[in-house]
């Protein structure tokens, strides 16, 4: 069994008010270094799959990482906004034999980590899921059993 990195992506400064196309919001030069230091943290994990919300800062930050090791990126909508844990447990169930990243928002994150707490996985470190952050998650069959927290790199 592979192991799960869950990213939230890296900054790209606020929702604007009133914006009609948060989707494509870009990351901004503290998200860059944020994922270059994803890039930095992860190279060596022998990873080989990348998904991605299709959200521009979500694929942004995967990008360094993708091209380190030499695999694209690949956009999935089940890790866009509002999709909650469902969507990310679907995508991760399709990958878990892999090590897998997978790059997704600030409300999928949280649902996805409390629903594998009911589950009863142990996460060594507290709630939380600042931009440019991972989630290093283990496999028990078919199960995400543990995991830890990785700050972000900037």
């Amino acid at each position: 069994m592979g192991k799960l990195y869950v990213v939230r992506h890296a900054d790209a400064g606020h929702r604007a008010h009133g914006s009609t196309n948060d989707e494509a919001r870009e990351l901004n030069a503290k998200g860059w270094r944020q994922a270059d230091g994803l890039r930095d943290a992860l190279a060596d994990r022998d990873i080989t799959r990348l998904v991605s919300s299709p959200f521009v800062r979500c694929m942004q930050s995967l990008e360094p990482l993708g091209k380190a090791l030499g695999i694209p990126v690949e956009a999935d909508e089940r890790l866009a906004e509002g999709s909650g844990a469902a969507g990310a447990l679907s995508v991760a169930a399709e990958v878990r034999k892999t090590n897998a990243v997978l790059c997704s928002h600030g409300d999928v994150i949280p649902d996805l980590l409390e629903h594998l707490l009911a589950k009863g996985a142990k996460l060594k470190d507290e709630l939380r899921w600042q931009k440019g952050s991972t989630w290093v998650l283990n496999w028990d069959g078919d199960q995400l059993v543990r995991g830890r927290y990785l700050p972000p790199h900037s």
